[in-house]
């Protein structure tokens, strides 16, 4: 880190060894999230001759020969010119993949005098192809090299019809401003930026749009909040937005008609305020974390098609559903639930008594969650335990005694002598799945075999005498039977996730 960029983290607090590290591991995430572009330097072509030994490929059309080349790798691609005349115009004619990681030989470890050549490279092809651009990644260049270079870059992008650009600077320094001429782009359908400072936008024209952006991503982009709300403002087909490394304490408004998914990775934000989203189907929050250790606020406002929610941090965040600040011991009522909610994935110091607590509350707010996930977060000052009586009642919650169908337990471990001791060695589902079949709820089809298979097999553990059976006079049906024995299944099954609960805050 440039002693520029370590002054401008120690002036806001921050320790710059610990933002680098940070910075690393963000970028790490980040560029395995990156989308994958069309062409790969993995990918092999394989031609098997003709039985008639003619040459077919001839006899394709320009456009999908085009759509061919499109596909190679950018030295591959070019190398198509030289075949002959035809081949040559087909190539200038290609919507170009341009993925400058590409122009290295594979497995080259880019340095400086490596990112040169390949800056000289990309603007010799950017200037001789005439476009259309279909996919461009440009993540090798220290663009605070060739500062003259990236606004002809990007009027060149614009102006040759991108549709797909990946822009990351080599890092750092982080106030490396990125030119507002990319906010011209109105052919892109992703987008991702990476260690830039986002420009001013109150000078931006109003009819600035992005009209066909599906995809935006900010990875580690100074930026203030206003900027991320102009670019969701002027996204109306926005789908999927994803935020990484962000250390700035500024609230993340989320404002849109069409966004359907938020990922965030590893940020500090202020907030993080769902407003108004009726399309938004999952917000995932992970490796989060806070330096000064002030809590970030998770609120829930407008977003009835919600599905997946998490990790929530019982510690570093403050839910809020609708304008209901969630405490431990908050009861439930309509307007603290988000009963669209599926999958709710929670991030819990179980040494913590008071993080432990909001489990439970938590939990009502979510009635109908099918899967949880709970990560078990570590800590170097325990406070306490919650005994197991806490657990049997926190087991009795709606969610847990009529929904849930997965239970994950994540980053825990517990001795095994006590797990053997305190956990049923296995839990029969058999009686309460035959329940729900012969009670027409099950949506399967069996024949009448298969059904007497699954009535019978809820009878293996019964001490039946083989060689004589003696049939009692009937008490009950069979399907009060059956209620009796999945409603002995639905108490174990609780006691089972009290039990495991209680293991994890004392493993």
């Amino acid at each position: 880190m440039d002693p520029v960029t370590e002054e401008l983290f120690r002036r806001k607090g921050y320790d710059p060894d610990e933002v680098e590290a940070h910075f690393a591991r963000v970028l790490s995430d980040a560029h395995c999230a990156l989308p994958d572009p069309p062409a790969s330097v993995d990918d092999r072509l394989f031609s098997l001759l003709p039985h008639d030994g003619a040459d077919h490929v001839r006899s394709l059309p320009d456009v999908l020969l085009g759509n061919i080349v499109s596909r190679l790798p950018i030295k591959e691609a070019a190398r198509t010119a030289a075949l002959s005349r035809r081949w040559r115009g087909v190539w200038r004619s290609a919507p170009l993949v341009l993925v400058d990681s590409h122009i290295l030989p594979a497995g080259t470890v880019v340095g400086r005098a490596e990112a040169r050549r390949v800056t000289s490279t990309v603007s010799r092809i950017l200037h001789a192809h005439p476009g259309p651009f279909r996919c461009v990644h440009l993540t090798s260049s220290y663009m605070e090299e060739f500062q003259c270079l990236l606004t002809p870059w990007l009027h060149t992008l614009a102006a040759k019809g991108i549709q797909e650009l990946v822009l990351f600077n080599r890092p750092c320094p982080l106030d490396f401003l990125l030119p507002a001429t990319f906010l011209g782009m109105t052919t892109l359908t992703r987008l991702h930026l990476g260690m830039w400072k986002f420009p001013d936008t109150a000078g931006v024209s109003r009819a600035t749009c992005f009209p066909n952006l599906l995809e935006l991503g900010f990875i580690c982009v100074f930026m203030e909040s206003r900027g991320l709300d102009f670019i969701l403002d002027r996204s109306p087909v926005l789908e999927t937005l994803c935020v990484g490394g962000n250390m700035f304490k500024i609230p993340l408004r989320l404002v849109s008609q069409s966004l359907r998914c938020v990922h965030i990775i590893g940020c500090s934000f202020e907030e993080i305020v769902v407003v108004d989203a009726p399309c938004l189907e999952r917000l995932i929050y992970s490796g989060g974390w806070s330096l000064d250790g002030a809590s970030t606020k998770v609120k829930i406002g407008h977003a009835p098609r919600l599905q997946l929610l998490g990790y929530l941090d019982a510690a570093n965040h403050v839910l809020e559903v609708r304008k209901t600040v969630v405490k431990a011991g908050t009861k439930a009522s309509p307007s603290t639930m988000v009963p669209s909610v599926r999958i709710l994935a929670l991030e819990v110091c179980f040494r913590v008594r008071t993080d432990v607590k909001m489990i439970p509350t938590i939990l009502r707010c979510f009635p109908n969650v099918e899967t949880l996930h709970i990560m078990s977060a570590g800590t170097d000052q325990p406070s306490g335990k919650v005994n197991l009586k806490f657990w049997n009642e926190s087991a009795t919650i709606e969610c847990i005694c009529s929904r849930i169908k997965r239970l994950e337990f994540h980053y825990f471990r517990w001795d095994r002598s006590m797990v053997q001791k305190s956990v049923p060695k296995h839990l029969d589902l058999t009686p309460i799945l035959a329940h729900e079949y012969f009670s027409e709820k099950l949506p399967v089809t069996l024949h009448g075999a298969q059904a007497s298979v699954l009535f019978c097999t809820g009878l293996r553990d019964k001490d039946i005498n083989i060689t004589k059976i003696e049939i009692a006079p009937l008490s009950k049906s069979m399907y009060e039977d059956l209620d009796e024995a999945a409603a002995e299944v639905k108490v174990r099954f609780q006691r089972y996730v009290a039990t495991c609960f209680n293991l994890m805050q004392n493993g």
